[in-house]
């Protein structure tokens, strides 16, 4: 019962910064002065409507710390015996799901070229993570879910006022070059949609055992033959 009172006031802090939510971390970039905000006590900021300038500095502060804290990992968050609860039922999960959560872990890291089963691939590729969910209760899932070493706060996008094609838009307007390519990777209509309006390839995740495009099975070799596919195309049609 010792740790209620933290708890309940985490989750109305949650709900303050979920009233005002924003497409990305970096969105109020522009308000945020660079305050140290090491001995910055957010819960009397007075923060709350109207969403003004001051407001809006009020919730650039609170992306940068949740920023940061998501950068220093779960293990920096939660007391050990936590952890370890977490932990285990991470695994327990893993388990049941026949590896779902650490062969799609694994398909991010090759992603990257953190794992020596891609060799070819090179590090300048990123991973992001366009959700319908608000924004910072998707972070903290991606925390939970361990994928923060293999994407970064920065790259997580809630698609919940734009819409994913919005998204994807903000994505290619900010990684976007004469020799980038695209791929998207999901399981519903929304960002297959999406995708199609970019002329991106879409990968279609499926659920059933037999499915080609679930976890574990789908490999980075076989989106990079979806890829290659799309791009030569695209490349002989302009």
């Amino acid at each position: 019962m010792g740790r209620l009172p933290g708890i309940l006031k985490a989750s109305r802090t949650m709900k303050k910064i979920e009233n005002y939510n924003q497409p990305y971390l970096s969105s109020l970039h522009e308000y945020d002065d660079g305050k140290d905000l090491t001995k910055y006590d957010f819960e009397a900021d007075c923060f709350s409507s109207p969403f003004d300038d001051v407001n809006k500095r009020k919730l650039a502060y609170r992306h940068r710390a949740i920023g940061d804290k998501y950068a220093k990992g779960l293990q920096k968050i939660l007391d050990h015996r936590m952890f370890k609860v977490w932990s285990d039922l991470y695994s327990s999960t893993d388990k049941y799901t026949d590896g779902w959560l650490s062969s799609a872990h694994k398909l991010l890291e090759e992603a990257l070229g953190k794992s020596t089963a891609e060799p070819a691939v090179k590090s300048s590729s990123i991973n992001c993570i366009v959700t319908s969910g608000s924004l910072v209760p998707s972070i903290a899932k991606c925390l939970l879910y361990r994928l923060d070493d293999v994407v970064s706060s920065d790259n997580v996008y809630s698609s919940w006022e734009t819409g994913k094609l919005q998204c994807f838009k903000w994505i290619k307007e900010r990684h976007g070059g004469p020799n980038v390519h695209f791929c998207a990777v999901g399981d519903g209509p929304e960002e297959r949609s999406a995708a199609s309006i970019m002329k991106w390839p879409f990968v279609k995740i499926e659920i059933r055992p037999d499915a080609p495009h679930r976890f574990p099975g789908l490999s980075l070799s076989t989106i990079h033959s979806i890829m290659d596919a799309v791009y030569q195309s695209s490349s002989k049609d302009g």
